[in-house]
């Protein structure tokens, strides 16, 4: 039995991996994500924090980009490139945590939601709509000011304010299983609340979280970002606060076009990526747009 499993698994993930293929975007966007985190993870083995410090910058100050320096260097003579290296990862890594507890609350608001019916549900769905009316990213930076300017705290803010939507799509799809013939059968066989939503539910549901946890990492990161260039950062050097130090110190005034587009566009490369995987893996486990294609 556990070998038809495992086979069936198999056959599965070749299925999926032969139409994400189709989505040349996607496979591009799932290149630049891999080589991304890659990087990020051996950073520590190149070079270490002191890259980012402002008493140990060896270089000419606002020096343009040259063979020595491939990105140029900041106000403190400073490696932009080494800068934007290290800094990959506090902005993958909050991105990643704060989407993975967005998604984790709006998935256990979703699911209860649709699951239980009645005073629970209209509860759960008031305080979503709570949240969706409130500007996130106002709430997000109040959070931020309040709580203080740790990479815990900016998770916090970012994850807390951005699982509303989660939780709207999967209270919908939640429902729209739970209308299934099967289900009513398993409940018929005695099938208690957690049988259903967990045997059931959540693996119906997790094709759909799987798409929509890359979106939320995208959003996150760009969060993050905001956040960082409003000053309500954490005291590791990431892009958006690369941006804010270019903006404080007047990188513009100065001429130093480099301290302000290498940092942006790493932001944007990396977004863009998770979007085109995002949207790739949403037409693939999504049957109605795979039908559309």
């Amino acid at each position: 039995m556990t070998s038809v499993a495992a086979a069936r698994r198999r056959l599965a993930l070749s299925r999926f991996w032969a139409d994400f293929r189709t989505h040349r975007a996607g496979v591009i966007g799932m290149v630049v994500l891999l080589a991304a985190v890659v990087l990020a993870l051996v950073a520590p083995v190149f070079i270490d924090e002191s890259v980012t410090s402002v008493v140990k910058g060896t270089g000419e100050r606002w020096a343009a980009p040259s063979l020595g320096e491939p990105f140029g260097t900041d106000e403190s003579g400073r490696s932009i490139l080494l800068m934007v290296w290290w800094g990959s990862r506090t902005s993958l890594f909050i991105g990643f945590l704060a989407a993975l507890l967005s998604i984790v609350i709006g998935t256990v608001v979703g699911i209860t939601a649709g699951h239980f019916r009645g005073w629970l549900s209209a509860l759960l769905m008031r305080v979503t709509d709570w949240f969706l009316v409130l500007p996130s990213l106002v709430t997000a930076l109040v959070l931020a000011a309040i709580l203080g300017g740790t990479t815990f705290t900016i998770v916090m803010a970012i994850g807390v304010t951005t699982w509303p939507s989660t939780a709207r799509l999967i209270r919908a799809q939640t429902l729209s299983v739970e209308a299934r013939p099967y289900i009513e059968r398993s409940k018929a066989l005695g099938a208690g609340h957690w049988h259903i939503t967990t045997r059931h539910v959540l693996p119906n549901v997790a094709p759909l979280l799987l798409a929509s946890t890359t979106l939320e990492v995208a959003s996150a990161i760009v969060a993050e970002s905001t956040l960082a260039f409003l000053g309500a950062s954490s005291n590791r050097t990431s892009w958006g606060s690369m941006l804010r130090g270019s903006y404080d110190w007047g990188a513009a005034t100065q001429g130093a076009w480099w301290y302000i587009l290498i940092p942006g566009l790493a932001i944007l490369v990396v977004v863009m990526a998770f979007t085109l995987v995002g949207r790739a893996l949403e037409a693939v486990l999504n049957p109605r747009l795979r039908r559309a294609a």
